[in-house]
């Protein structure tokens, strides 16, 4: 089941031993031998509550995840009116609620933390993040007992409106697009940001799987992989609280649907009766939320009390709480009363899908957090004289296909992406080759007038028209857009030159390319990388080579088609880099 075992064996689950009470002459008795022996022999005793216990009491604190938190406070009551001991000392056990990532980069340092994150028994949502802090902090006490406290599936939720009647499964590539922007996206999919929830890092882990099973080569999932990122990217929400706000509101696009485990969907509903949702699983096996029991210290009556709490978690009447929580049981089993029909949760467990590795989901967040960071693209489009020319079958211009595809590549960038346009062409601007249409700035900004960048990126666009006496004035172009990446860049964001040309470059008495390529070097900084990429499309583009030195040099790519109509597939692939970039590091 993919479970983590560490020094302790699984055990069957069985009652805590509990102090009794006992009648006349053996409580008696049992007073006699405490006193005589003067408490001289070690180990766990449990008496009757009227005999109390001895010395001050061993504070078991456990941090575990907020939606498990109300089972567990109820089951800690009850452990400690029980008076459960170790060496003579009661056991009390003190629950918080403790955000499961907060804790992991709080031991790893590697993110964001607001503190709080110390304690003797952590059980977070995901054996994901003990596994993080394992492979990032050697030193960390992370000792796994092989105990899942709960367990809840990731499923797919609709809004009742408009959820499918047939109930049938799904597979992910059916919600979630895989190819390029605009392309089968018939849904608005939410999830919460995976850099810090385990159900978005779970959906990454599922979608990866099935994409690296159906892609026929490495480039082909790069490419897929991107697309469906993008596509998470665009309905991520900061945490699961505002993930909920924004599912409810449903979406004007398309039909919401949001990825959240079983007991989340029951939470939900508990709570937004107005936009009841209904549940829905998919094709295959599925990632499950398996909070397990870890135990944070080495000290001998701290790791005793420990695994008293831990006997305790693993009871009958503690997996009946557990369970009337919204959670399924260690075996899969639900209390159908809470996980009801209606509502479409299945009483079957789905099959279970083995927790990633721990280089895996190091990767998967670290490809995560690259996509995420905003882009700052400048991007150039030939509009030389043979970019009148029509591409056969489209009933379109070279120019036009151009327009249209960069247009729709918009849609792959974030409110917040920054956005500049140049046009190309020999003398375009006077003695200059190339010249601005539009600035770089935010695509939510509002120009003067009052219009969103991003609409002007589009009309700008759509409004660049070929010059028909115009050459490809590519190498002084190149080194212009460069010089000016480089003057303005930006530490926080992903500084990228996009070039989309019809042609091999076509300028007597301009820049040669072994000058370019020494003054690219000299204003480069690897401290400041500015990747160039380059799509070279239609008949006239005869040697890719240049193009590939130029990409090389600046740690970019250079793709080659002769159709102009790929051009949007091809936009992830140059986007993809970003992905081949961390599976090679």
């Amino acid at each position: 089941m993919g479970r983590h075992r560490g020094r302790y064996a699984e055990e069957p689950s069985s009652r805590a031993r509990r102090r009794r009470g006992r009648g006349g002459a053996f409580a008696a008795l049992a007073a006699a031998l405490v006193i005589v022996l003067g408490l001289t022999v070690a180990g766990v005793y449990m008496f009757g509550q009227s005999d109390g216990c001895g010395g001050s009491d061993i504070t078991l604190d456990v941090a575990v995840s907020p939606e498990l938190a109300p089972a567990l406070d109820s089951i800690a009551s009850d452990f400690n009116a029980e008076e459960h001991q170790v060496d003579g000392r009661c056991v009390h056990a003190e629950v918080r609620q403790v955000d499961s990532a907060n804790v992991a980069f709080g031991i790893t340092g590697a993110g964001a933390t607001m503190g709080d994150t110390e304690s003797d028994v952590w059980i977070p949502d995901s054996s994901m993040w003990p596994s993080l802090v394992k492979s990032q902090a050697g030193d960390a006490v992370i000792t796994e007992t092989g105990t899942s406290v709960a367990r809840s599936p990731l499923i797919l939720a609709e809004l009742a409106e408009h959820a499918e009647e047939s109930g049938e499964p799904r597979a992910w590539t059916d919600v979630i697009p895989t190819s390029a922007p605009g392309e089968g996206a018939t849904s608005t999919v939410r999830v919460a940001d995976p850099a810090r929830n385990s159900t978005g890092l779970g959906t990454l882990y599922l979608v990866q799987g099935v994409l690296e099973e159906s892609s026929p080569d490495t480039e082909a999932f790069n490419t897929r992989m991107t697309a469906a990122l993008q596509a998470l990217h665009k309905g991520t929400s900061p945490d699961e609280e505002s993930a909920f706000l924004a599912f409810s509101g449903g979406g004007a696009e398309a039909p919401p649907v949001m990825v959240m485990s079983e007991q989340a969907l029951w939470r939900y509903n508990s709570t937004h009766e107005e936009a009841g949702a209904q549940a829905g699983y998919v094709k295959g096996e599925t990632y499950y939320l398996d909070y397990p029991y870890i135990v944070r210290s080495e000290e001998g009556d701290v790791t005793r009390a420990a695994e008293e709490f831990r006997t305790e978690v693993r009871s009958d009447e503690a997996r009946t709480r557990i369970l009337e929580q919204g959670f399924r049981g260690p075996e899969g089993e639900i209390d159908t009363s809470v996980l009801t029909e209606d509502v479409g949760f299945m009483k079957e467990p789905p099959p279970e899908l083995a927790t990633p590795s721990d280089g895996a989901i190091t990767d998967l967040i670290r490809s995560w957090n690259q996509l995420e960071m905003d882009s700052r693209v400048l991007t150039i489009v030939d509009v030389s004289g043979s970019m009148l020319a029509e591409v056969p079958g489209t009933g379109m211009t070279r120019m036009q296909v151009t327009s249209a595809a960069a247009t729709e590549g918009l849609k792959m960038f974030t409110d917040t992406s920054e956005l500049g346009l140049w046009e190309f062409s020999t003398n375009v601007n006077g003695d200059l080759h190339y010249q601005e249409t539009a600035p770089i700035r935010e695509l939510q900004a509002t120009t003067e007038d009052g219009t969103l960048h991003r609409d002007a990126m589009a009309h700008s666009l759509s409004s660049l028209e070929p010059m028909p006496q115009g050459d490809t004035a590519l190498y002084d172009t190149y080194l212009a857009a460069y010089q000016e990446m480089a003057d303005t860049y930006k530490p926080d964001r992903t500084n990228v030159v996009l070039m989309l040309t019809d042609g091999d470059n076509d300028n007597p008495g301009g820049l040669k390319l072994d000058k370019l390529l020494s003054e690219i070097n000299a204003i480069s900084d690897p401290s400041r990388p500015i990747p160039i990429i380059t799509i070279a499309f239609g008949p006239d583009v005869k040697h890719l080579e240049p193009l590939q030195q130029i990409a090389a040099a600046t740690g970019g790519a250079a793709y080659m088609t002769e159709d102009p109509t790929e051009i949007g597939e091809i936009f992830l692939k140059a986007f993809s880099l970003r992905i081949s970039e961390n599976e090679t590091e």
